[in-house]
């Protein structure tokens, strides 16, 4: 089923909390610990990027 124009589920990025976006920090990292050595190595460097862009978006701002 596609999305009409203006609805809430087309294609734009989902607004989390901060407490949320801890939560989803956390995840990330909990599932990075316990891939298994022959995972792909792009699954990998997909989950550092989100984890180092999570970290960057929660770091105290100066």
């Amino acid at each position: 089923m596609r999305a009409f124009d203006g609805q809430l589920s087309g294609n734009r990025p989902i607004q989390r909390s901060l407490d949320e976006k801890k939560r989803q920090l956390r995840d990330l990292k909990d599932a990075l610990a316990a891939l298994k050595p022959h995972a792909a190595a792009s699954l990998r460097e997909s989950l550092t990027a989100k984890i180092k862009a999570l970290e960057a978006e929660l770091a105290p701002r100066r």
